[in-house]
């Protein structure tokens, strides 16, 4: 039986490899956007919720490729900061401004130092979209990152291409910042159990 070919509707590399690894047990082929024979569209992601800007993104990748496709988003929420300084899906952006990688560290480490080691979680959202009649989403907590600590003093790696803010982040049980845990583990940080699980659930039937 060939596998099922899916669209992971990303424009992040580091993302797709993660993904395409955490589900590789799994009868499915991902494919990338670079996969494609035409340039992806220009999607906003300008909705209120890691949900809203997944399915922003999902139809819009099936409406251009016509092929059953999924895409994911985030949004990071931390403890002890003020409600206006809470990221949400703005994540990159502060004060409508887009922030650099560099800008980014800059920004949350200012946080912590400000406020001390911030309690951090990803909210995670996926939607899949088979065909016009099957579209399938979720933001359930078994999708969302365990707590992690945001720290103000970065590791020696101070970059990771697609994923900025891991030179900032500390596993809270081993006490090892995001760089320094096995490919394996870091995957799991990535992708949560929950996006397995959903793709059994839609996919795997």
């Amino acid at each position: 039986m060939n596998k099922m070919r899916l669209l992971y509707g990303t424009g992040n590399a580091a993302k797709l490899e993660s993904m395409r690894r955490r589900l590789a047990e799994l009868d499915l082929e991902i494919l990338g956007l670079p996969d494609m024979d035409k340039p992806a569209p220009s999607v906003p992601e300008d909705g209120a919720t890691p949900l809203e800007n997944a399915r922003q993104k999902a139809l819009a990748y099936y409406g251009a490729f016509g092929i059953p496709v999924f895409s994911c988003d985030s949004g990071l929420y931390l403890e002890g900061v003020p409600e206006e300084l809470q990221p949400g899906v703005h994540v990159r952006t502060v004060q409508g401004r887009y922030l650099t990688d560099q800008e980014m560290l800059e920004y949350y480490g200012g946080l912590a130092r400000k406020y001390g080691d911030l309690k951090a979680r990803y909210r995670n959202a996926i939607c899949l979209v088979l065909d016009r009649d099957h579209v399938y989403e979720s933001m359930d907590d078994s999708l969302a990152s365990k707590e992690f600590l945001l720290t103000a003093v970065p590791h020696s790696r101070i970059l990771h291409g697609g994923f900025p803010l891991d030179s900032l982040s500390v596993d809270i049980k081993t006490g090892k910042y995001f760089y320094d845990l096995d490919e394996t583990k870091m995957d799991q940080v990535a992708v949560e159990d929950g996006f397995i699980e959903f793709f059994r659930r839609y996919c795997c039937l």
